[in-house]
């Protein structure tokens, strides 16, 4: 040793977390591709207008319904 304290966190590789992995994939699909954007116009839409009870809670759950089926559909294939 040189004398100099040692930094462990520098050291530690940052984990990367298998889900957030499959997330980042599935939301290149086709499927998560055309609700993101469903989900992308709608907030447009929403934020260009200062008075509206419109919200966009179906377009969000529509996409992550559709990538929460991919990410478990390529999960519990790898873990069979």
């Amino acid at each position: 040793m040189n004398g100099e304290p040692e930094d462990e966190e520098e050291e530690e590789e940052e984990m990367v977390d298998p889900l957030e992995t499959l997330r980042q994939k599935c939301e290149e699909t086709e499927h998560c591709v055309h609700t993101r954007e469903r989900l992308e116009l709608c907030e447009t839409r929403v934020g260009s207008r200062s008075q509206t009870a419109e919200d966009c809670t179906e377009e969000l759950f529509d996409f992550l319904h559709a990538r929460d089926h991919c990410v478990s559909d390529k999960l519990f294939h790898s873990v069979k």
